[in-house]
This record gives structure tokens, sequence and C-alpha cells, in this order.
């Protein structure tokens, strides 16, 4: 433990750290090796996307214990050979990754070993490098400090929860998220909230259901092309979003709805 976060066993028997400041703890009940998986590098198909010849560009959208960004540093690294990947990890506090990286944690969250030596690396100097993957680290307040990434191919947007961080999950945050990427660029994030989606929509991207997160919840994808969502939200979804109380972030306009219900993905 350390001043503002503390290494804690999830429901499901994972080690997980908590972070006291805004009391949420970092990928609950499955752990983070397990989320990074499954909610992260599996939807975003990212070991067969490291297969093609074109260089990939990865941003992680809050490090936080750098369970995503050592998750897709693997993948990376496994690789007998194969595009550059680009791994371009955002957070203002480092102090999750400090803690995950203490002797007696490290193998908890998947950081020793070579990964270790990444994230100590990162760290440390900000930047570590292999032949095969650059992992580079962008500190500051987000959303503005998405205008020092690079264009995207793929997302992870991974912050504390809209309770927590509410500005980055607004219409604001999105679109300028929607400004890095590029075409063929997908999203994935854990919130399946009607009022993500509908600021994803709002942001210009197309939006679909992602991988179950627990009983009736599910995670979301966005896409820059719709040809990209395996399940699209659908005309039923809409109807729900017309009769939702909470359907839209504090940052949407008046027009929120007529906007949404006008997007390409429902015609």
């Amino acid at each position: 433990m350390n001043d503002v976060c503390e290494v804690v066993t999830t429901t499901g028997g994972a080690r997980a750290i908590l972070d006291r400041r805004v009391g949420e703890v970092m990928h609950p009940v499955v752990g983070p090796a397990i989320e990074a998986a499954r909610l992260y590098c599996e939807p975003a198909r990212l070991a067969a996307r490291l297969q093609r010849s074109e260089p990939l560009v990865l941003l992680d959208i809050g490090l936080g214990a750098g369970s995503n960004a050592i998750a897709a540093w693997r993948l990376s690294e496994a690789r007998a050979a194969g595009p550059r990947l680009t791994l371009v990890s955002f957070e203002r506090s480092l102090d999750a990754l400090a803690l995950a990286l203490q002797p007696e944690h490290a193998a908890s969250f998947d950081l020793d070993g070579a990964a270790g030596a990444a994230a100590h690396a990162l760290l440390s100097a900000g930047i570590h490098e292999t032949s095969r993957t650059t992992w580079r680290l962008v500190a500051g307040e987000l959303p503005g400090s998405l205008a020092d990434g690079p264009v995207a191919d793929v997302v992870f947007w991974d912050p504390f929860s809209p309770r927590a961080n509410p500005e980055l999950w607004s219409v604001a945050a999105f679109t300028a998220l929607r400004r890095r990427c590029r075409a063929g660029a997908t999203v994935h994030t854990y919130s399946g909230a009607t009022a993500v989606r509908s600021s994803l929509l709002l942001a210009g991207f197309f939006v679909g259901v992602g991988e179950p997160t627990g009983a009736h919840k599910a995670a979301t994808c966005a896409a820059v092309d719709a040809a990209d969502l395996e399940r699209p939200l659908d005309r039923r979804w809409l109807a729900r979003l017309g009769r939702s109380t909470a359907g839209f972030a504090a940052d949407a306009p008046a027009d929120a709805y007529q906007r949404v219900a006008h997007h390409p993905q429902f015609a």
C-alpha cells in the first residue's frame, strides 16, 4: 500500500488496485489480466491486426497499473515478425503502476520479467523500445493531453467510471478522441452506460455492444467504420434511449436525441 493506492483481492480472487482518492478498484471482479484480454485485446482483434503489414498505433487511455497496456505489449513481443506496435499510454498519476511494480506485487499484475523491465523503463524514462514495440507515456490531464498523442488505429478507453470522472465520458472527450482516430480505428471500453454510448454516437462514431461484464451488463465497442462492429446498436436501443431518464452526458446538446436518431447507424 502507498498513500493513495492499495492492493486488494477482488470477489473473483484476483489481485487488483484500489485507488483511495476515488474509491474505485481497477479491473474489479475478474481482475486485471482477464479483463484486459476479454474486454480489450480480444474484441480489438489485436493479435490478428499485429500480423498485418502496416504499423499499428494503440492509445491506452488510463494506464492505471498497466494491465491493458502490458497485455498488448506481450502480444506484440510474442510475435516472430510483423509491423511495429506503437503503444501510447495516457495517465495523470503513476502511483498505481509504481505500486504494481513492487517486487511483492509484480507477478500478480503480469509485470514480472521482461514486461516488468519495460514498465520500469516507462515509469523512469517515459519510453521503452524493442525491435517490435515502442511504448510511450503521455503524462497529463485528459482529454486535453490527447492532442499530444498520435493518430490511432485502436483505442483502449479505461479511465475511472463516469461517476468519478464525468469529464472523460462526455461528448467533448469523445469528440476529441474522434479527431485522433484514423479510418478503420476501433474503440473499446468497459462501460455500457446509455449516456456513454450516446456520447460516442454524438462524437461521430458508430457504436455497438461489447463483451459481457456481469449480469445484464456489457462493454461497448465503437468504430470509425460501421463494418467493423459485430453487434451494432439497433433501433430497439434507440427506442430505449428515447425513454431513458439518464441517456445523455451533461454536455450533450439540447437536440441530442434528434441528432442520435439521424445518425447514419440508424438509417
